[in-house]
């Protein structure tokens, strides 16, 4: 029989999305469980958005502003920015994977880091364009590799800053030389999600380095500190002309009525997002303060996760304490080989953690060694 799918799709493994707390109940029988496994805001979306969400379901047989004209013109004027250089997407996923859709073939190349935001990767194997995934050097962006890993028909080069998985970020000054450096025709992604929980006095945002390239692209998205993540609102903001191409290839009505109105709502609450930057400062620097006297090695983070390494010799010793805590009732993010992400929680899910840590510590040497 001919072949179904091409053999980049064949070799893809579906996104492995944080363990939902439903499918913890349902498997463990378990109440009580805490989720600390998707970056999500541990105190919810802003009362402003939710209030905004119950007025726009009397018009929920309406379909969605495919435009959407409200959410793009106060994006422009919160960023000041014309409104023609705004993209709305599903969240920032969709934008990432509409670059790959709209400017790559099988003949260009991509470069982004490894490890990154696993999109990246999906999306180019998705559509076999061929890549290179730049190794991180001290768990950061390598950025004179990355700019060295450019090739005569690279099309795309992305940085998530901050990153994810690591959470670590790249400095302006790195930053400035990279975009200077990288040939003119490559268009630049920088990947911002996790722009508001960022405090080292190096980090500059994207914004303002518009003007040392053309070709520059910045993605955010309501998911993180907005706390919209169900409701799937993200954008792309760049050169009009970049904008205009991408929009031709988005599908329509691909931002719901509800998410265009819930995001509206929550950029005005500023002291929603004020009190999340706050709890999220004082319970990152606590994890990371805490966790290594359970035996994990942190990586410094600038987001609202934690990147960690587990100690053990067996293979998988990240995913071993994955499944300790699980049984906890606690839910993180196993990642690769001995490597866990967990999201920064509030003060009371943060003690839940950290005693469930403590209590598998007596373990974690011997991780993957029984």
């Amino acid at each position: 029989m001919p072949q179904l799918v091409t053999p980049e799709i064949e070799s893809l493994a579906p996104y492995e999305a944080g363990k939902p707390i439903e499918e913890v109940a349902r498997e463990l029988g378990l109440t009580d469980i805490i989720k600390l496994a998707s970056n999500e805001n541990p105190l919810g979306p802003s009362p402003r958005a939710m209030e905004a969400v119950r007025q726009a379901l009397t018009d929920g047989h309406r379909y969605p502003d495919a435009a959407a004209y409200v959410l793009r013109e106060r994006l422009a004027a919160f960023h000041d920015v014309p409104a023609s250089e705004i993209l709305h997407g599903n969240g920032s996923n969709e934008i990432l994977e509409l670059l790959i859709r709209t400017f790559t073939t099988r003949a260009d190349h991509v470069v982004f880091a490894d490890p990154a935001f696993v999109v990246y990767r999906l999306a180019a194997l998705a559509h076999g364009v061929p890549f290179t995934a730049v190794p991180v050097k001290d768990w950061t962006h390598d950025l004179p590799a990355m700019a060295q890993a450019v090739r005569p028909n690279t099309k795309l080069l992305f940085i998530a800053n901050p990153n994810n998985p690591t959470g670590t970020h790249v400095g302006e000054a790195a930053l400035s030389e990279l975009l200077k450096a990288v040939p003119p025709e490559v268009i630049v992604v920088l990947d911002e999600a996790y722009i508001q929980y960022v405090e080292a006095p190096d980090y500059v945002d994207a914004l303002r380095l518009r003007g040392l390239r053309e070709r520059l692209i910045t993605t955010r998205t309501f998911s993180k500190i907005y706390g919209l993540a169900s409701l799937r609102v993200g954008y792309a903001i760049g050169p009009a002309p970049l904008i205009d191409y991408m929009n031709r290839v988005r599908a329509p009505f691909n931002v719901g009525s509800l998410g265009q109105a819930a995001a509206v709502a929550a950029l005005d609450d500023t002291e929603h997002v004020a009190e999340a930057v706050r709890v999220n400062r004082a319970e990152r620097a606590r994890l990371l303060a805490e966790l290594p006297r359970s035996g994990l090695q942190v990586v410094p983070s600038q987001t609202n996760f934690v990147f960690a390494v587990v100690p053990g010799e067996g293979a998988e010793p990240g995913r071993e304490l994955f499944h300790a805590l699980l049984r906890l009732g606690v839910i993180i993010r196993p990642m690769a080989s001995r490597f866990v992400r967990i999201t920064v929680g509030t003060p009371r899910e943060n003690d839940r953690l950290l005693a469930a840590v403590a209590q598998c510590s007596r373990a974690l040497q011997p991780l993957g060694a029984r």
